[in-house]
């Protein structure tokens, strides 16, 4: 099944935006929903790549009003997770972008299929928008994004590199 959609969490949507990398989102997916909840926790008193990339309304970002659904508000998790996951339970054929493992544990309990920004990377491969997955995940990383080493491994073996 290919992935055409998507409602995206902060963590991913900074990491992309800091890294310069957000521009593959509308190449990926023909679908970007960034929950109010998400965009507010991005520009929250922030002036920086993150927060001005969303400021600027990009025309590939659908903002949606969120309701958290009490199934999902039971497990605690933040508010931008609470909305992404509430939305793509609400529209299953949306995936949800997030990086952090709690709300990941979270999303396969619920049902709700996920993609963090290192799998994003890895699809912008095999669909020919980048030559390296290993050069994204720098970027990704000199930008502040943590990842493990193990999953780096990971992320570039499955982009056969």
């Amino acid at each position: 099944m290919s992935i055409e959609r998507v409602v995206v969490n902060s963590s991913p949507l900074i990491a992309l935006c800091r890294s310069g990398q957000e521009r593959l989102l509308p190449r990926l997916f023909k679908t970007v929903v960034v929950p109010d909840q998400v965009y507010e926790e991005v520009i929250a008193g922030k002036n920086d790549e993150a927060a001005n990339v969303l400021r600027s309304q990009p025309e590939w970002m659908n903002r949606e009003k969120v309701e958290i659904s009490l199934t999902v508000a039971a497990w605690n998790l933040g508010d931008g997770e609470s909305a992404v996951f509430s939305f793509a339970m609400k529209v299953p054929e949306h995936r949800a972008v997030v990086d952090d493992m709690a709300a990941r544990r979270c999303a396969r309990v619920l049902g709700i299929k996920t993609l963090g920004t290192g799998g994003l990377l890895v699809l912008a491969k095999r669909r020919g928008l980048i030559a390296s997955v290993k050069e994204r995940i720098q970027k990704l990383m000199d930008s502040g994004l943590y990842l493990p080493d193990a999953v780096v491994q990971v992320l570039l073996s499955e982009a056969g590199e």
